[in-house]
């Protein structure tokens, strides 16, 4: 049997460094689902993107040109690919600051996805209301 001493200063004071912060750990997990959900909107944005360029192929085209539907398409593509390049230079840079325990939150993040979610809830309104409806169309219920 062995008896446990109690700690002397000297194991005290041979803290690891980069653990000043006691909830670091969660706090790298809550970075780490941040980042993960920024993924996921990421990921979406370039699947709507595709949905919104690909939609033409389940239509007679009525028009010889390919109109304007790729370009809100392009757009969103962009936006999630941004979304997912900008996510992960936030994702180490806020886990950089949690190791050196200056993390401070930004509000420029959230205003930019917002702006930019906005905007292209503006296109997507803006495409659904300029695009002229045939009644032939498939993909209009009857």
């Amino acid at each position: 049997m062995q008896l446990k001493s109690k700690p002397t200063e000297e194991d005290k004071d041979k803290k690891k460094p980069g653990r000043l912060n006691p909830s670091r750990i969660r706090d790298h997990l809550a970075n780490e689902r941040t980042y993960l959900a920024w993924m996921r909107t990421g990921i979406a944005l370039l699947g709507f993107g595709v949905v919104i360029v690909r939609l033409r192929a389940f239509q007679v085209p009525l028009m010889p040109r390919p109109g304007n539907g790729w370009k809100l398409g392009l757009v969103f593509s962009l936006v999630g690919l941004i979304t997912v390049w900008l996510s992960t230079a936030h994702y180490f840079a806020v886990r950089r600051d949690i190791e050196e325990d200056t993390y401070e939150p930004t509000d420029r993040w959230v205003l930019l996805f917002s702006i930019a979610v906005m905007i292209l809830g503006a296109g997507v309104i803006y495409f659904v209301f300029t695009t002229s409806l045939d009644p032939s169309s498939p993909l209009i219920p009857e």
